[in-house]
């Protein structure tokens, strides 16, 4: 029971990855434009980088496939998006509370992908470990 526990888990976590992901991937302009907004160089790189770290990573993680290094870069890269996305005490006004609820939300994602890289993918995974 605990491994389909943990599978569905698995998926639950990158579900958000893989929906942000898909969108980006119809939209990479924007992406490169939020990218270029926030000062960061090479957007047009790092757009596609972002949509390949939401998509590539997430199915890694939602297959079970090398999900314990999958999930410590996508932890890696959502703590990243603390940091220059929604950096609330920089911030002003209706974003501070905004950004701030993004950057908690954040954090506990980054939580349950640590947890994932600490545990493994479980028994229902393309490669156990």
């Amino acid at each position: 029971m605990s491994n389909l526990i943990l599978a569905v888990a698995r998926i639950l976590v990158v579900a958000i990855f893989l929906w942000s992901g898909f969108g980006k991937i119809m939209n990479p302009a924007g992406v490169a434009g939020a990218i270029s907004g926030k000062g960061l160089p090479y957007p047009e790189i790092l757009a596609y980088l972002t949509i390949a770290a939401e998509l590539g990573l997430g199915l890694l993680i939602a297959l079970g496939f090398f999900a314990r290094s999958a999930a410590v870069l996508l932890a890696l890269f959502t703590a990243a998006t603390i940091v220059y996305f929604h950096n609330f005490w920089a911030m002003t006004g209706d974003a501070v509370r905004m950004n701030q609820i993004q950057a908690m939300k954040n954090v506990s994602i980054i939580g349950a992908l640590l947890m994932i890289a600490a545990v493994g993918p479980g028994r229902f995974a393309l490669n156990q470990r």
